[in-house]
């Protein structure tokens, strides 16, 4: 149903899912409290985006941000709202699990808030194995934000 594919975010679909994501963040946050990559994050060394599309349709956008001690991220993981709950997001996730693994990444994490707008994301890392853990990198850990983990030892 959904094709994916490593993004070089240069389509203006996919500059706007990002621009709905940032923006999801901070009114779903508390000040101080996203730590969502912007475009020129997500051009960074280091990083990959994929995005899912249905037909000519954005669906999904998230990244993998590998780090130089064996380990990695998932970044700006969103749906747009015309696909919810349809797998785009699952599929985007699946791809960023796969790539982890090729590269050899022993443990993949990511931060993500808390609160009704966390949930749905929340359930689908865990459906994949996430669990949550401590902070990483970084982070600071807070009464807000929160930090899974997958394990691929």
């Amino acid at each position: 149903m959904f094709k994916i594919k490593e993004d070089d975010l240069t389509e203006d679909q996919t500059r706007a899912l990002l621009t709905l994501h940032l923006a999801g963040m901070h009114a779903s946050s508390p000040v101080g409290s996203v730590f969502a990559l912007d475009l020129t994050g997500l051009q960074g060394a280091g990083v990959t985006v994929w995005t899912a599309w249905h037909g000519e349709r954005i669906a999904s956008i998230g990244a993998l941000k590998i780090t130089e001690d064996g380990t990695a991220e998932v970044k700006s993981m969103r749906t747009h709202p015309d696909f919810l709950r349809m797998g785009a997001g699952a599929a985007v996730l699946e791809t960023i699990i796969a790539a982890a693994k090729r590269h050899g990444v022993q443990r993949l994490s990511l931060e993500t808030g808390s609160g009704p707008a966390f949930e749905p994301a929340l359930k689908l890392y865990q459906r994949r194995g996430f669990v949550k853990g401590t902070a990483f990198g970084s982070y600071v850990p807070g009464e807000f934000n929160q930090f899974l983990h997958l394990d691929f030892r």
